[in-house]
């Protein structure tokens, strides 16, 4: 699916329709010392193999893929909910 890489939509800061750049969300890099990873850590340590089984079959065949929007006048940026899709365009 081809997306442009401007939008007009509405701006909850600016209160008005302006003009949004669009670019695809990305994840930022896993901190080393969250809740989840020390759990998983401490659950992983020592002898006795995997944590978890090991997933084998993937059920789904495509990611959802979520749109960040920034408005051109402010600034103020919106996400918007995920999409499932297999390949997500940013036309030039």
């Amino acid at each position: 699916m081809k997306i442009p890489k401007t939008r007009r939509t509405y701006c909850p800061k600016c209160k008005t329709h302006s003009e949004f750049s669009i670019s695809l969300y990305k994840k930022g890099r896993d901190r080393r010392l969250a809740e989840g990873n020390r759990k998983h850590e401490r659950k992983d340590k020592g002898y006795g193999g995997q944590k978890d089984p090991r997933q084998r079959k993937t059920a789904k065949t495509s990611k959802k893929e979520s749109l960040k929007l920034k408005c051109k006048t402010c600034g103020y940026t919106i996400q918007k909910p995920g999409i499932r899709i297999r390949k997500l365009e940013i036309e030039a």
